[in-house]
């Protein structure tokens, strides 16, 4: 086996209390620490795909862990339309918090370099670019993937190297990219 795969669950006191997700890390690493990347889904879930980037980070030699913001209802339901319907009634603050000690566990794993980056996809884009934020120092890197700008206020937080990806069809969040670009280089 080239991966070994699994699910952990992670404690959240301030969140919902767990979240789970998917750990993947390369077989050939074995008890060595490794740098981590959270991967963080979009509004539907931790669906197959998540954990096919994960599984993508690990053959690079990253610890990936993909936590699902849905674990609090349940878990991602197999079906990403029924997911985008659960997100909906995931409390946000809450939510996020989860996926801040997601990065935290991530981080501080014996098995972990204690070096993490987080890359995110649309919603995920957006938590990317909070955990840099929230985490400081704490996070190496993020990339997000569409998602929203932190706060203007917040921006001088941000210790992490920051790579934004938009498309350019994208209209409403790609004209974020300007002043968020300015923002960073001010910091």
């Amino acid at each position: 086996a080239r991966l070994k795969t699994g699910y952990e669950t992670v404690q959240s006191p301030m969140g919902n209390g767990t979240i789970k997700g998917y750990l993947a890390r390369p077989a050939s690493a074995g008890t060595n620490k490794l740098p981590g990347v959270l991967i963080i889904h979009e509004n539907r879930g931790l669906n197959p795909h998540m954990e096919d980037v994960a599984r993508r980070f690990a053959l690079l030699n990253f610890m990936a862990f993909a936590p699902d913001g849905l674990t609090s209802v349940g878990g991602y339901p197999g079906d990403d339309v029924k997911g985008g319907e659960m997100f909906g009634k995931v409390d946000r603050n809450k939510m996020t918090e989860d996926f801040v000690a997601a990065a935290y566990w991530l981080k501080n794993r014996p098995d972990s370099t204690g070096k993490i980056g987080a890359t995110g996809f649309c919603f995920g884009g957006g938590i990317a670019n909070t955990l840099a934020v929230r985490l400081g120092a704490d996070i190496a890197a993020v990339a997000p993937y569409y998602g929203g700008p932190p706060m203007a206020a917040d921006v001088a937080k941000i210790k992490a190297a920051v790579l934004v990806h938009h498309g350019a069809l994208d209209t409403r969040l790609a004209m974020t990219w300007p002043d968020y670009d300015k923002q960073l280089a001010a910091a």
